[in-house]
């Protein structure tokens, strides 16, 4: 059946293999850039994205015609051959097998945005460990509350 209309928002979190921050400053913004075609040609709008030295949080609103874990790995797949092919890190850039996808609400799309934007100075007092365990607990309860 088609679907005309959607309103789905994920909050994807890419982690560069074994957690290696490998990522330079001064490439930052191209990568973020190169990704955000990627979601824009594949039906999909970006409303954030920030790239980390070991991860990319970014948020989309989904295409329909897309399911998330296709959308994810040609992102994935697109932008390590587009770090590799312009050297964009030192050495060869390989993305973690997996990734996070995290569901958004449209009242809290702004909330998420700024979140992303805010990356830089989040990471000055939390580190990406500290961060994936809070998004794991805050899921898993809200998961855990669901079921009972």
């Amino acid at each position: 059946m088609k679907i005309e209309y959607n309103n789905l928002y994920i909050h994807f979190v890419l982690t560069t293999f074994n957690r290696l921050p490998v990522i330079p400053e001064k490439n930052r913004q191209r990568i973020e850039k190169y990704m955000t075609g990627i979601v824009n040609n594949n039906g999909c709008h970006l409303y954030a994205i920030y790239a980390n030295p070991e991860h990319v949080h970014f948020l989309v609103s989904l295409n329909p015609a897309i399911d998330t874990e296709s959308l994810v790995t040609i992102i994935a797949d697109s932008s390590e051959r587009f770090i590799n092919e312009n050297k964009l890190c030192a050495g060869l850039f390989h993305w973690q097998q997996s990734c996070s996808a995290f569901s958004v609400s449209k009242r809290d799309v702004d909330k998420v945005c700024k979140y992303i934007l805010n990356q830089n100075e989040h990471h000055k007092k939390v580190d990406y460990s500290q961060e994936y365990d809070t998004f794991l607990k805050f899921y898993q309860q809200t998961i855990s509350n669901k079921i009972r």
